[in-house]
């Protein structure tokens, strides 16, 4: 149970306060309390994003299509206009090889530029999005990140070649992306958990809303057949939970706004065994607060966990620019601590990145 003190401030409420203040304090400048919001030392190019130069075919799942966008530290001429993009800029080297960072294309695509800045090269898998309700995306997507992985670590990129770390991977994903991330994370699927969760939905306290018992517990409906479709996900084990969807290279992950607690429960987030930071919105009505967040920090099993609650933000926190700023902050530091071995994050930066890093 989430312990609340007075006036109302929850204990994940307090935590946030604490991490902001403690980060802030490694600022060289009192005047901003987020420094690596700011672009950091590296100029930013992209790869993929307008082409299809990154495709690869899974033959384990019928040759399905995983394509590829790339953000990473680039050089570009003095005199280059400011852009979102940077398409094909020549790659900087003097960093390399660089941290990688997997996560979908679309939150690839706020924060891709910016990590590239800081000395990361950012991959994002394209295709993978939203979905209604809950379908095979939910190993589907997961593996896709895997396969990603893979080809990354097996063979360098085109035109990228030593520009990557793939033995220091973080993953980041925001809301159906951050159930990604989390069973990036190792988190397990729990089927008895699920399934009686949603047979006795209606009793669920608080209670779900019509919407979200469609959204997550149509594959319940279905589950035999659903679970024969995770051929490459086993199924199976002596603890009747769903072996995890990981790789030992990942050490690091930000689940932003995610969703999944009904399908891990308890079980399930038990096995997470990595560092983890979760950024929400305590007002996050579209992957509840409480339900979701309060509840996956509660019980991964990881002892390096952070909850950092962003006070009277909603689940659109990422489109508002002032959350924004504050995510693209402490994604970075998290990161930098986490996949740069104890080197400082350099906080001045060299140029623009980007006005925004989105599409």
């Amino acid at each position: 149970m989430m312990k609340t003190f007075k006036h109302g401030i929850s204990t994940y409420t307090v935590i946030g306060i604490a991490m902001l203040i403690l980060l802030a304090l490694t600022a060289c400048s009192p005047k901003n309390l987020f420094p690596l919001a700011e672009p950091g030392p590296y100029d930013f190019g992209t790869k993929g994003g307008f082409s299809q130069l990154y495709v690869f075919s899974d033959p384990s799942r019928n040759n399905r299509e995983i394509s590829l966008m790339v953000w990473y530290p680039a050089k570009l001429p003095e005199n280059a206009e400011p852009s979102d993009y940077n398409i094909d800029a020549e790659p900087d080297l003097s960093g390399a090889p660089y941290p990688l960072i997997l996560s979908s294309a679309k939150t690839g695509s706020y924060f891709g530029p910016h990590l590239a800045s800081h000395g990361f090269v950012v991959v994002g898998i394209k295709g993978i999005d939203s979905y209604d309700p809950w379908n095979e995306n939910l190993f589907n997507q997961p593996l896709d990140i895997l396969f990603a992985l893979e080809q990354v670590a097996s063979k360098p990129l085109e035109g990228l070649e030593g520009m990557i770390n793939a033995e220091h991977v973080g993953v980041m994903g925001y809301s159906f992306d951050g159930y990604n991330s989390l069973a990036m994370n190792g988190a397990r699927v729990d089927p008895e958990y699920y399934l009686d969760k949603c047979a006795n939905v209606t009793n669920n306290q608080p209670a779900l809303p019509d919407w979200a018992i469609r959204l997550y517990c149509d594959p319940a409906n279905h589950w035999e057949e659903f679970s024969a479709h995770a051929a490459q996900t086993p199924t199976s084990s002596k603890d009747g939970l769903w072996q995890a969807m990981t790789d030992e290279r990942i050490s690091a992950v930000i689940p932003m706004a995610p969703e999944g607690a009904m399908l891990f429960g308890e079980r399930g987030l038990a096995a997470v065994d990595r560092p983890t930071l979760i950024l929400v919105g305590t007002e996050d009505t579209g992957c509840d607060y409480n339900r979701e967040s309060v509840f996956i920090y509660e019980h991964i099993g990881t002892p390096d966990k952070a909850l950092i609650s962003f006070i009277g933000e909603d689940h659109g926190m990422l489109f508002s620019d002032k959350p924004y700023l504050k995510m693209k902050h402490f994604v970075t530091a998290f990161f930098g601590y986490h996949l740069k071995a104890g080197k400082r994050m350099p906080i001045t930066s060299r140029r623009n990145s980007s006005p925004s890093g989105r599409d």
